[in-house]
This record gives C-alpha cells, structure tokens and sequence, in this order.
C-alpha cells in the first residue's frame, strides 16, 4: 500500500492479501492504527482506520475496531479489493517533452491527459513508465518505490512543468526544496467569475472530504487537513470568466482547485469541483452554445503548470522555466476575447 492506492470505499466480493505481519513475542500493547502507521510507508491514520471500518483489516482472521490494542504473536493482515501489483514499471516507449536537461535533473513539459505515476485502474502509459524506457537507474525517494525520478506531480489533466531528478543528489535538493516551499510554482487557470479582490491569498487548510475520499476540500475553521496557501491574481477578464495566475506556496492535492472553488469560482470545466456547467452569463440558447463549443475545445480542468523555480542542486544557482499555453487552452482563450468583444 503506497500514498496513492487509498482504502476503496466499496468493499468487492472478494478481497487480495496486500501484507501480512506478525507481531513480535514482546510487542507492547499499542492501538492497531499506530501499529499500522510504524509499518507501512506514507500510508495516514485515517486512511488506515477507514480500512478497518470497511473490513479490509484483520487480526488473528477476525474484524476489530481502530482501538483494537496489538498483543505479541497476533497476524494482522491487510487486503484491498485488487489484486497486489509488483513495484515493477514496465517501460514504455512514449516520447517525452524534455524543456531542460543536465547530468542531474530534467523539466518536462506534461501534456494533458497524462498520468504522472503508475496507481490503481492507470498502471500504464503514465509518464513513470516513459521515464524508465528513456533513461535507466533514477533514483526514488525512500518510501516511494515504483516511481523513479518524480519529486512531485501534477493530476492527470493538469498540464506543464514538472522537474525530474536524475541523481540522488538532485532527488534528496529538490525533495528539500519542496518540504520547505521554497519551489517557485506558477499556474495558470481559466475561472468561473472575477475574482474580487483581483489580487489575493487564500490561506485555508484542504484535505481529503469527509464526503467523498476523490476530492480535496477547505476546513476553513482549520479543524481538518493540511495547511494550504495559494496566491491568484487576475490576468485578463472574459465578463463571465476570468484568466487568473496562481502561485502556490503549499502544494497539496488538488490545492488550487479546490482553493478556487472555495472562494467562488471553480477552475473551468473542472467537472470534480462544480466548473463542468455554466455558472456565469445569460439565459441564451447561443451562449450555452458556445459555453458547450469550450468545453469541447478543452475536455478538461484548465489548469497549466507555467513555470517552475528552484535552486539548481549541484551548481547552487537559481534557474526557471516557463511554458506556452497548449493549445486547447489558447484557442477556448481566444474564443472568450472574441465573444466579449462582439457580445
């Protein structure tokens, strides 16, 4: 079990032993949520704790509740609802679009559509399979096996820059660099609305819904998930939707999304956070023509990665690098200019 495959929420039928461990003879009473946290790698109390609730945790082949105490010798066994997959990648030949390359690092430029890393129901055609045909022995961060070269991710329909380490001098450098936040991160999105002001920060925490476990939500009172800081500014304005940059200084999952769905205006045709209808304009006919036409040109969440910062971690020098728009995300750009203009 890694950071990404979760507890599935519906259990199947039939269930697949993930791990089987066995409790030394002088283990000390402890509570099997801690238990599990000490033996499996990036996985959270409350990814654990919702398994045992869904049954996919036992002891000594019986169910047991989160407060379950472990005793010496007891077999405490973990399934899931698919099969255990080999941390393996299978190479593929899938081009790459290399922006920048040296001996330690590389920034590739991701296109939309693309899954960064092998997990549940995407296990090829992701970037992580293309990585490990192109080049041979990257390195991977301790408790992040099966996923070579990556430091951090973009979702699958977010496009732009993501930085590759190719050594694990660059691995352990910019692994720092982004537990620190000192990454300069730079997306553009297309927005329902104006933001208002047009120039802000948004400091609310996100994490996990308490509802639905796909997407990332704010706790604004703070008293659920992680600490989130995004800073947006306008760029142009379409009337009904809105060009905005964002700068992230925390970088959990799905924070602008979420971020800019909390504050009123949700990424366009961002079908997971409520940006997939018309939120702003008339009535008309044309205009939900039209709006539908833009959905079409870009299938997807607009988000794009534009630009990336960091300290080079051998030559210790500043570098950047920014990204064109792609072109689904230029031509629904150039569609709103015109309609403003003609409407």
């Amino acid at each position: 079990m890694n950071n990404e495959e979760e507890f599935i929420e519906e259990q199947d039928d039939e269930l697949f032993e993930h791990h089987r461990i066995v409790a030394d003879a002088g283990q000390s009473l402890v509570r099997i949520d801690k238990f599990l946290m000490d033996r499996l790698p990036n996985v959270t109390r409350t990814k654990i704790q919702a398994g045992i609730h869904e049954g996919f945790v036992k002891v000594n082949e019986q169910s047991i509740k989160p407060s379950y105490k472990v005793h010496p010798n007891d077999v405490v066994i973990v399934s899931m609802p698919e099969p255990p997959r080999d941390t393996d990648v299978k190479p593929e030949n899938i081009p790459l679009n290399i922006v920048f390359e040296d001996d330690q690092l590389m920034v590739i430029n991701k296109a939309a559509g693309m899954v960064v890393h092998p997990a549940y129901q995407n296990w090829s055609g992701t970037l992580v399979n293309a990585l490990t045909y192109h080049f041979q022995n990257l390195p991977e961060m301790k408790g992040n096996e099966g996923r070579p070269g990556l430091v951090h991710r973009i979702d699958k329909d977010t496009s732009g820059l993501l930085v590759i380490a190719k050594t694990e001098v660059a691995m352990i450098g910019l692994a720092k660099q982004f537990f620190d936040h000192s990454i300069e991160r730079t997306y553009n999105a297309i927005v329902w609305g104006l933001p208002d002001p047009a120039e802000g920060t948004i400091n609310v925490n996100v994490g996990r819904s308490l509802k639905d476990r796909r997407i990332t939500t704010a706790f604004p009172k703070g008293d659920f998930g992680r600490h989130a800081i995004t800073h947006y500014k306008l760029l142009e304005d379409f009337r009904y939707v809105s060009l905005i940059e964002c700068r992230l200084e925390t970088g959990r999952t799905h924070q602008i999304r979420a971020h800019m769905k909390y504050i009123g205006h949700p990424l366009f045709n961002d079908g997971m956070y409520g940006g997939s209808e018309a939120l702003k304009g008339t009535i008309f006919s044309k205009y939900k023509q039209f709006v539908d036409n833009c959905f079409k040109i870009i299938p997807r969440q607009a988000l794009h990665a534009k630009s990336l910062g960091f300290i080079h971690p051998t030559t210790k020098k500043f570098i950047q690098f920014d990204s064109e728009l792609p072109p689904d995300f230029k031509e629904v750009i150039a569609k709103w200019e015109n309609y403003v203009k003609y409407n």
